[in-house]
């Protein structure tokens, strides 16, 4: 039901016992966890020693301005420069997108992590906390271009997360920072912001990242508190079968119910299936919120474990690699 945060780039002592709480499900990582690339590794592989072989880990990696692992790995460019290309060469953006995440993929799999949070599905129209994490601005192009980025992570041996659910992109508030409220109509939302997310889920990405910004004419809660966004339109109308994931609770736009215990109850409460906890000192409160509640069906969970990746020697061997990093690197930021 959880994911929770770490607070170094080692486990400590009482952590232990927080990885193997009833109702946590995995570990994000940060860059607070990172020094390089061996030392993260050998944290994962601590990870996994306590909790487990199906914990899940995984962390943000979409490139540009979210990349958590940067040392030791290639820098990947926002998805908005793949966007650009999009305009002058439809077919090579397409290629991009789909090398783009397969380098970010294999190279996740290779060190053991199972899944990042992408791909960003919103539009690139304005909002704070999105920006040149969008592929593109017109709906049609973004969705072109989530599909190919889905198609790519699967080919990488990781499953899909669709970000922010039903769009963040054109809010211009930053949920980390504030409340956010997007007062247009369900028609307008669903024939503009949630293209791309219909794409991903026609791609068979395994999961959905639930947004904390309020839709008015929809429903009086944040998407990730809302039954009628998670189980009346993604469910019942789009027919997603598969993960639901509530946005960190520590954002301040989570706070619009209470405190921690309320937040993760909230998520659960609307059909959320796993909760994110990023910050250590929520971890505790929200793992007593889960205690005695039913996990989601494994069904749904199961799939975000990662395929069996190359070791690291087996992927820097793969000549196929370096093509797609030459390729992709030489885009505009």
């Amino acid at each position: 039901m959880l994911i929770v945060g770490l607070a170094g780039t080692q486990l400590e002592a009482h952590e232990h016992a927080l990885l193997t709480a009833p109702g946590v499900s995995g570990v994000i990582l940060f860059s607070r966890n990172f020094v390089s690339r061996e030392q993260v590794s050998a944290l994962i592989e601590s990870i996994r020693d306590v909790a487990g072989e199906d914990v899940l880990v995984c962390v943000d990696q979409e490139g540009g301005r979210v990349q958590r692992f940067r040392e030791g790995f290639t820098r990947l460019p926002p998805l908005a420069a793949i966007g650009r290309l999009y305009d002058t060469d439809p077919g090579a953006a397409i290629d991009r997108a789909e090398e783009h995440a397969w380098i970010m993929a294999s190279e996740m799999r290779a060190i053991g992590v199972d899944f990042s949070f992408a791909p960003v599905a919103d539009l690139d129209r304005g909002s704070a906390a999105i920006g040149n994490r969008a592929l593109h601005a017109d709906p049609v192009v973004a969705a072109d271009l989530v599909q190919a980025y889905v198609r790519g992570m699967h080919l990488g041996g990781m499953a899909a997360v669709l970000k922010h659910f039903p769009g963040h992109g054109s809010v211009r508030e930053d949920t980390h920072l504030s409340s956010a409220i997007d007062p247009r109509s369900k028609h307008e939302i669903l024939s503009t912001d949630l293209l791309p997310f219909v794409a991903g889920v026609e791609a068979r990405a395994e999961a959905v990242m639930a947004a904390h910004v309020v839709y008015t004419a929809v429903d009086d809660q944040p998407a990730g508190y809302s039954h009628v966004w998670i189980d009346e339109i993604l469910r019942g109308e789009l027919g997603f079968r598969g993960c639901v994931i509530g946005d960190d609770i520590s954002m301040a736009a989570a706070g619009s119910v209470g405190g921690v215990a309320a937040r993760v109850s909230a998520n659960l409460d609307a059909g959320c299936d796993l909760v994110l906890a990023c910050f250590p000192d929520v971890v505790p409160e929200a793992i007593a919120a889960v205690k005695g509640r039913r996990p989601s069906p494994v069904e749904r969970i199961a799939p975000l474990r990662g395929a069996i990746g190359s070791t690291w020697e087996g992927l820097v061997d793969n000549p196929q690699r370096e093509r797609f990093i030459a390729r992709v690197t030489a885009l505009e930021p």
